[in-house]
């Protein structure tokens, strides 16, 4: 019997460090996969799009076949939201970056440092956010491909009740975040 839990024990941890190394790795989904019979979300792969449905942040993740449904569908899962916290950190920076030379034009003395910060915290807290809204087996590879979205609107209305955040960072969100977005998503087509 110990030894039997031992061995159960042992194939825990194992598969535990490979999940963690799986979804530690860096995951590139590329655009046009040109998969045949797959979503148009899996060949297009992660992107910031300005839509019908709105402003989104769509993370693509993969998992190849690891002898367990469910475990390889988790791991697709967070391989697509850490796509999303990819695009939604490019964002971000870019505002912060338009946030910096927008203040320092207008003779504002900012601190680099703590505008950054609050960003970052920002990001971590909207990712919260983020939902899986589809999933697709590959018929052939038995691959699993998974979509994570994030509302532009949940952005904005988690920086509304975000209480340690700079007012002149909080307004130049609210008013400008829109228009950035919309460069963002124009400049990544």
């Amino acid at each position: 019997m110990k030894k039997s839990h031992l061995i159960t024990k042992l194939l825990s941890m194992a598969l535990f460090v490979f999940a963690i190394s799986a979804c530690s790795s860096t995951t590139k989904v590329e655009s046009d996969l040109g998969l045949k019979g797959a979503p148009d979300w899996v060949n297009k792969g992660t992107n910031i799009l300005n839509d019908k449905d709105g402003r989104l942040f769509h993370g693509v993740g993969s998992a190849s076949p690891m002898g367990d449904m469910a475990l390889q569908k988790s791991v697709a899962d967070d391989r697509a939201r850490a796509e999303v916290a990819r695009v939604l950190s490019s964002y971000m920076d870019v505002v912060s970056s338009d946030y910096m030379s927008s203040a320092k034009a207008g003779g504002a003395n900012t601190n680099e440092e703590a505008v950054t910060r609050q960003i970052k915290a920002l990001t971590k807290v909207n990712l919260a956010g983020a939902k899986v809204i589809g999933s697709w087996r590959d018929p052939k590879t038995n691959i699993i491909y998974s979509i994570v979205e994030l509302d532009m609107k949940h952005v904005k209305s988690t920086l509304a009740g975000t209480q340690d955040m700079n007012d002149d960072l909080k307004r130049y969100i609210e008013t400008s975040g829109d228009n950035i977005f919309d460069r963002v998503a124009r400049e990544k087509k």
